[in-house]
């Protein structure tokens, strides 16, 4: 193998590798919400979440319950849906924004 076929190897090896690994944009902060549970109300957040990208939340997604209390606490604005997998009714909550207990939602995306 010539040098300069060994160069280009070696340099197309290396984009692979740092293409590979640079991490997806996210949100940074967290997001925090309420849902139920059998023995009342819990919380739980969604810490520096991926952005452009569909997160249905785990506790309530195949339930007939929702979740509730949003609190967004990351830098970028975040679209809550009534259904799974983003569908239904929305409404969304810039950096710092927080909504009462009567928002129900199943999924979020984050911009």
């Amino acid at each position: 193998m010539t040098a300069r076929k060994t160069t280009a190897t070696a340099i197309s090896a290396l984009a692979l590798t740092l293409t590979l690994s640079a991490p997806a944009y996210a949100a940074t902060g967290t997001f925090t919400y309420a849902y139920p549970t059998g023995n009342g109300t819990s919380t739980t957040e969604l810490s520096n979440p991926n952005s452009g990208t569909c997160l249905n939340l785990p506790e309530v997604y195949d339930t007939r319950f929702s979740a509730h209390s949003p609190i967004n606490g990351t830098n970028s604005t975040v679209t809550m849906f009534t259904g799974a997998d983003c569908t239904g009714d929305y409404y969304s909550l810039r950096p710092g924004g927080r909504a009462s207990s009567r928002l129900q939602l199943k999924s979020v995306v984050f911009s």
